[in-house]
């Protein structure tokens, strides 16, 4: 039987050698690529067993101009997970559809893409996914004004002049404060 111990440890000496940018904790590495290749993705699964997308997620660094893609990546015989992340211009958002080496990441580019407005080439989807008949700015990006656009293009509901806040009712009702940070979200 295999020592487990000595496989992860020499698949993380295999991920240090192949020089990968890495700070990692014990058993969990962090890799941070400026332009995550299809090289490197197909490296990962094929050659050092990294099978299964965990999890695929975006960060947007609104002060930097950066979008920030994160690949959550597991090796399910040497128990190892990878956080895989790249950075992208967040005005010319583009990176390579990686949905032929993890399929399912097909559902999260079409998210990011509708969310964001991060185009992936090679991406193959319908044009809507989640936002039907949507002609906003993508709604995930940290400078959608929420409120904004809800008051641009929904009007209040008849019916709804005299509605009351619900903290301010709950308080009275219970004899509860309602504390200072609460009082900004109240109408």
């Amino acid at each position: 039987k295999e020592d487990i111990s000595v496989t992860k440890e020499n698949k993380i000496n295999e991920i240090k050698y192949r020089n990968f940018n890495s700070n990692n904790s014990g058993y969990e590495q962090d890799y941070n690529f400026n332009n995550l290749a299809l090289v490197v993705s197909e490296a990962l699964k094929e050659n050092m067993n990294f099978r299964h997308l965990m999890h695929a997620s975006v960060v947007d660094w609104l002060e930097e101009g950066k979008f920030e893609v994160i690949f959550m990546l597991w090796a399910p015989k040497e128990k190892i997970r990878v956080f895989v992340r790249t950075k992208l211009d967040r005005e010319n958002p583009v990176m390579e559809n990686l949905d032929m080496i993890w399929p399912q990441l097909n559902t999260y580019e079409r998210e990011f893409k509708e969310m964001y407005g991060i185009e992936f080439t090679g991406l193959v989807a319908p044009e809507e996914f989640i936002l039907e008949d949507w002609d906003g700015p993508p709604p995930m990006r940290r400078d959608f004004d929420t409120e904004a656009y809800a008051k641009d293009v929904f009007s209040e509901r008849i019916g709804r002049e005299d509605a009351q806040d619900v903290r301010e009712t709950i308080a009275k009702r219970s004899g509860e404060v309602i504390p200072d940070f609460a009082k900004k979200h109240s109408r």
